[in-house]
């Protein structure tokens, strides 16, 4: 191949990888982050990783506390945050352990056995608001805890329950976040 081509190669694909870049679905730069990508919307604990175990502590067999849980990357614009907690693998359909609503969007935890301060809680499975912890019946379930960002106050009265924050959410999530974490009753 003739030096020219090759000059005329390289040169086309690097014109091509900076067009893509240009294009590309990464998330761009915090002005004056030079240190890489905006963090994308994420809930997480210290307690356990994705996927995880929950440590018996924050289950009905332990403290039934609700687990610290972790907030960054909140997207633009989000006026307040939701939380719902919940188990899938329940054996007559998901059941609802936590429900939180207008959570500030400046929360970037939430301690551990607390709610966040000027929060509204939720009616869970067991009619109560507040934590309720895992207590699978048997077998290993898995328990979801779904970060909403939201572009506007919920404002539902204390004790809505989960299908009620869904309803009034529509139309209003600006991000979604989650963490899975498992449990299985010894």
């Amino acid at each position: 191949m003739q030096p020219n081509r090759i000059a005329l190669i390289v040169w086309c694909a690097a014109v091509t990888l900076g067009v893509h870049s240009c294009f590309s679905d990464e998330p761009q730069r915090r002005a004056g982050n030079k240190e890489g990508p905006i963090n994308e919307f994420r809930v997480t604990s210290p307690a356990f990783t994705d996927a995880g175990p929950i440590p018996a502590r924050f289950t009905a067999d332990g403290a039934n506390i609700n687990p610290e849980l972790h907030i960054t990357g909140v997207p633009e614009g989000t006026e307040s945050l939701a939380l719902i907690m919940d188990d899938p693998d329940a054996p007559h359909g998901t059941w609802v352990h936590w429900v939180l609503w207008d959570i500030s969007p400046e929360t970037t935890v939430i301690a551990e056995g607390s709610e966040p301060q000027a929060s509204v809680s939720g009616r869970n499975g067991w009619g109560r608001t507040g934590y309720g912890g895992p207590s699978p019946p048997s077998g290993t379930h898995r328990y979801f805890f779904k970060l909403y960002a939201l572009d506007d106050v919920i404002g539902l009265p204390r004790g809505g329950d989960a299908a009620e924050l869904e309803r009034a959410m529509a139309g209003h999530i600006l991000g979604e976040a989650q963490l899975m974490g498992t449990y299985t009753r010894n």
